[in-house]
């Protein structure tokens, strides 16, 4: 193939061309300044959700309701949720809803029990497991059709800190040894926590996690993944999508039983080099779900702050956190 000379331009053509030129690189650079601005809004909105009032681009009322990679953002009132309850209507599922109450917890149980028999899964088959360091310190509560309590004794120190990190251990072995063969779904919350508003089958889903009510509207660069690069909590700086809080996940059995198991794992290498993750559990459940993204995502209407009494962009709080 021949080269194209400039030694004989076409008649007439030098003036066009020189114009078509210029109006080329013009027309470019429109371009890739609108696909950078593109680009950049799509990036902000993938990794913090931003929450005003009144959001646009989803449902009708409801801020974003997806996540880049397909999973639903659950809100309780949306549309989305609306249909998951109907899909579950006459169906015999069956939920457990695992507790750790160890020392002075033992407190929040009875508020925990009554308000989750008035509000989590109302008409669904459900199972309390209180992991208690106390039996007799099980309240004796009237409970609804279908649903019980079962007690099981762990010999624990009574502090925070070192139930940070067994609980997973403990979860693992008491999912694999009697909860996979009773119930469909596991969810584990904090005791510290009451129910304020229904929480129905919308949140059931394989693997569920929560978004954390202090990070949800914070930048990637906010969040406070471990750092410490021997660590088996560690993230690095190019990774992550939310930031999810530990005192409510949950999902079906053979997929939380993965997550509590790889987490002990994870904890148990971190202790053999005398390391502890700088916020505990809840860094090694946020390192697992970076590479194992849930299916469900629940919004801060599940895990909201009760000291934090009023909130724009969450009008309906279903669930309180009472310690923190």
């Amino acid at each position: 193939m021949g080269r194209l000379s400039h030694s004989h331009p076409l008649p007439a053509l030098g003036r066009v061309t020189r114009k078509g030129i210029l109006l080329f690189f013009a027309f470019a650079g429109l371009i890739y300044f609108l696909k950078v601005h593109l680009q950049q809004k799509i990036s902000s909105e993938s990794l913090s959700i931003r929450l005003p009032a009144q959001a646009t681009g989803g449902e009708a009322g409801f801020p974003p309701n997806v996540t880049p990679w397909g999973a639903p953002i659950v809100w309780g009132d949306s549309p989305e949720s609306q249909i998951r309850r109907q899909k579950f209507t006459n169906r015999a599922v069956t939920t457990g809803l695992a507790v750790f109450v160890v020392g002075t917890y033992a407190q929040y149980l009875h508020k925990f029990i009554i308000s989750a028999e008035k509000y989590f899964l109302p008409e669904h088959f459900v199972t309390y497991y209180i992991l208690t360091d106390n039996l007799r310190g099980i309240p004796a509560i009237t409970l609804g059709s279908g649903r019980e309590i079962k007690p099981f004794y762990i010999a624990e120190r009574p502090d925070w800190v070192h139930l940070s990190k067994t609980r997973m251990s403990l979860l693992s072995s008491v999912i694999k040894e009697l909860i996979q063969d009773e119930v469909d779904y596991i969810f584990c919350m904090d005791v510290d926590q009451v129910f304020v508003n229904p929480v129905g089958s919308e949140i059931l889903g394989s693997l569920v996690a929560t978004l954390h009510p202090e990070y949800y509207n914070q930048p990637l660069d906010m969040y406070p993944y471990e750092r410490t690069v021997d660590s088996k909590a560690y993230v690095d700086g190019s990774e992550g999508d939310y930031y999810y809080t530990s005192e409510i996940y949950g999902g079906s059995c053979p997929e939380v039983y993965k997550l509590v198991l790889t987490c002990s794992q994870f904890i148990i290498q971190d202790m053999e080099i005398s390391f502890h993750a700088f916020l505990f559990e809840e860094s090694y459940l946020n390192r697992y779900l970076i590479q194992n993204r849930p299916t469900r995502l629940l919004s801060p209407e599940y895990n909201w702050l009760a000291a934090q009494k009023t909130s724009e962009e969450i009008q309906v709080k279903r669930i309180l956190s009472l310690q923190r």
